[in-house]
C-alpha cells in the first residue's frame, strides 16, 4: 500500500493537514486499511523534504498545519493516476511460505495444514460475504436507501477482498489435487515395482 501516493492524490484535491489526510482516506477505502496518524505527519514530513508538498499558511486553533502540493507534487500525484502498479516481485505469503515448507518437510501432514487453511479461509469468504449483503443498498428491502452503486469504494474493496480469497480457495484445492496426484502415482509405482519383482521370484 503506498500511502505516500495516496497523500499526494489526496491533497491533489486541496490543501489538507494530518489528521483529515487520515479520516479520509480510511472513509473513501472502505476502512479496510486503517492509518496512525503519525504515519501520515511522517509521510507529510518525507514529502515535504523531498519538494513536494509545503505548508499552506500557519498553524490553525488546534496547531494543525494543512499542508498543499507543489508543481512537483502535483506532477507527481497525476504521473500515479497514469503509471500502472507494477508486480514484478512476488509478495512474501505466510501460506505460501507455509504449504512450500510444510510439502517438503518430513513429518508434517501437509493434507492436514490443508484443510485447516481451507476451513479458516472458508470462515473468512462467509464473513465478506454477509459483510457485502449488509453493506449493499437494496431498494427492494430499503426503498429509502435508493439504488446500489457499483462504484461505490467500500464496494470495490471489498469485492477485491472475495475476488483475492475465491481465487485462494481455487489454489488450495489445486495444490491438495497436486499432492493427491503425487501420493497416487508413488502408490502406483510401488504396486508396480511389487508386482514385477514377485513375477520374476516365481
Amino acid at each position: 500500500m503506498s500511502v505516500r501516493q495516496s497523500v499526494l492524490a489526496l491533497l491533489a484535491q486541496g490543501p489538507r493537514y494530518g489528521a483529515l489526510l487520515k479520516n479520509e482516506f480510511e472513509q473513501r477505502t472502505g476502512g479496510t486499511w486503517p492509518l496512525n496518524v503519525g504515519q501520515v505527519y511522517t509521510t507529510l514530513a518525507r514529502l515535504e523534504r523531498d519538494g513536494l508538498v509545503v505548508a499552506a499558511g500557519h498553524a490553525d486553533d488546534e496547531g494543525r498545519i494543512a499542508y498543499r502540493l507543489t508543481e512537483a507534487g502535483r506532477a507527481a500525484a497525476g504521473d500515479w493516476w497514469t503509471t500502472p502498479v507494477e508486480r514484478t516481485e512476488a509478495a512474501r505469503d505466510e501460506l505460501v511460505i507455509k504449504l512450500a515448507l510444510a510439502v517438503t518437510t518430513p513429518g508434517v501432514d501437509a493434507h492436514a495444514v490443508l484443510r485447516a487453511q481451507r476451513t479458516a479461509t472458508m470462515r473468512h469468504l462467509q464473513a465478506l460475504t454477509r459483510l457485502k449483503l449488509r453493506t449493499a443498498r437494496d431498494p427492494k428491502s430499503d426503498p429509502s436507501a435508493g439504488p446500489a452503486d457499483p462504484a461505490d469504494p467500500k464496494r470495490i474493496v471489498l469485492e477485491h477482498q472475495l475476488f483475492t480469497v475465491e481465487a485462494e480457495l481455487r489454489w488450495l484445492d489445486h495444490v491438495e489435487a497436486t499432492l493427491a496426484a503425487r501420493s497416487h502415482g508413488r502408490l502406483t509405482a510401488g504396486t508396480t515395482r511389487h508386482t514385477t519383482t514377485t513375477g520374476e521370484s516365481s
